[in-house]
């Protein structure tokens, strides 16, 4: 597979800025263009070449305590590790990001991991938490969407809500080329089931828990 990429362009200090300020008043922000639309176009190419051997199926939880339980979620993912053009231009972003919010606003954000995410028609994930239980490692979530096209009638949105309410308090339908980003441990969500296949990439930047440099949990 090929794909012309545009060269990285710098986020800009607004950018940031206006992203710190909702993290820090709201705790998310719905951002419709923080990638640049060549490196979209390549990672959607790239995520629809994949066949399904080339998935895996998603499970919940972590390490030795993960399971699959096709009651709660149904999607697929492949981890992104930097293997092409487009996931190094995509990663080499969230460094900008991970460096930016840093600065702003000192949450000691240390690394990140993500994965594309593959939902087919009918597929669906349950209201759930990205922080694990007695966990802080996970500190903040970000989803692309990757569905040029997209409508209100193809279903798949994204449900937040706040941790003690039944009612959704934020819809997303999951548009090409837009991101979120929120607390991890605030904001119990779930992907509601699409008629056509859905693409995103779900990540989440972490901090370290562990002594001597070491990852906690380990992907």
């Amino acid at each position: 597979m090929s794909a012309l990429i545009q060269p990285q362009s710098e986020l800009s200090s607004h950018s940031l800025d206006n992203l710190a300020d909702n993290l820090a008043d709201k705790g998310f922000m719905v951002i419709p263009d923080l990638l640049p639309m060549g490196i979209a176009e390549a990672l959607l190419l790239e995520v629809t070449e994949y066949n399904s051997q080339q998935f895996q199926q998603a499970g919940i939880g972590r390490e030795q305590q993960q399971q699959q339980n096709q009651f709660v979620r149904t999607d697929e993912i492949r981890w992104l590790n930097g293997q092409s053009n487009a996931q190094q231009a995509f990663l080499a972003t969230m460094e900008q990001l991970r460096l930016g919010l840093n600065r702003r606003l000192f949450m000691g954000l240390f690394d990140y991991e993500c994965h594309f995410a593959h939902y087919g028609p009918g597929n669906f994930y349950k209201k759930h938490l990205d922080a694990f239980k007695g966990r802080t490692n996970r500190i903040l979530s970000t989803v692309l969407y990757l569905n040029p096209g997209w409508t209100s009638e193809d279903g798949g949105e994204l449900l937040m809500y706040e941790k003690r309410s039944k009612e959704a308090f934020l819809k997303i339908t999951p548009l090409f080329g837009q991101m979120v980003v929120f607390l991890s441990e605030r904001f119990p969500h779930e992907v509601l089931a699409a008629k056509r296949d859905r693409y995103s990439i779900a990540g989440w930047f972490r901090v370290n828990t562990s002594i001597g440099g070491a990852i906690d949990p380990a992907r």
